[in-house]
């Protein structure tokens, strides 16, 4: 099962995603944790994804494509994956589409105001990168990491008027993909309007998706 996750920044995408993974015993590939171990082992392809990073740019589409294709080449893709932060433009869906099929396309559709809320109050291992909600979904250990015993930390780009930046660079380049995908026929929509939803009601609206299939 080929599966990519949409939606919002905060929208929930990658908690979801690392819960639905172990079920479907495929990966969960997030470009953010792909970004991390790659400029942290100093990778050919990391040092020249850094330069970007180090000065506030977006990576190239070109740079996160390729990083994409040596993932899915390992062998624990071979049954399936799902991505989560990739494709973000157009042009990415396109070259993914080219690089392999995707078998559905998972929509977190979350309000706006959710989204601020929700943001506001998440957190992540500074270590290994999972997130947590400090509303809906705490760590057992105020500031620790319930896997790794990272320390947890609030990210910048969490403020709300920050968030409220980066919905409208969300409208502008990833929205666009819900109706690439639409027309595809491929596009399942889950609704996540309520702000204190437990993740687990929200994997289960997933997985009843997945098992339909």
């Amino acid at each position: 099962m080929k599966i990519v996750f949409l939606g919002p920044p905060g929208s929930g995408k990658g908690t979801t995603a690392s819960r639905v993974a172990p079920k479907l015993g495929i990966p969960h590939i997030s470009t953010g944790a792909l970004f991390r171990e790659n400029i942290s082992q100093k990778t050919p392809i990391g040092i020249e994804a850094e330069k970007y990073v180090e000065d506030g740019k977006l990576v190239p589409d070109e740079i996160v494509m390729r990083m994409l294709v040596e993932r899915l080449e390992e062998d624990n893709c071979k049954k399936g994956f799902i991505l989560d932060g990739v494709p973000r433009t157009l042009p990415q869906a396109e070259m993914l589409e080219k690089m392999t099929g995707i078998d559905i396309v998972i929509y977190l559709d979350v309000p706006d105001d959710i989204v601020i809320a929700r943001n506001s109050a998440r957190v992540s291992c500074e270590k290994c990168g999972r997130i947590y909600n400090l509303r809906t979904l705490p760590p057992k250990k105020e500031g620790v990491c319930d896997v790794c015993g990272g320390k947890l930390v609030r990210r910048p780009d969490d403020e709300p008027d920050v968030i409220r930046e980066r919905l409208e660079v969300y409208r502008k380049e990833t929205a666009p993909l819900i109706d690439f995908y639409k027309q595809k026929g491929i596009l399942r929509k889950v609704k996540c309007d309520k702000i204190d939803e437990p993740p687990e009601v929200v994997v289960g609206k997933v997985m009843g998706i997945v098992d339909g299939i």
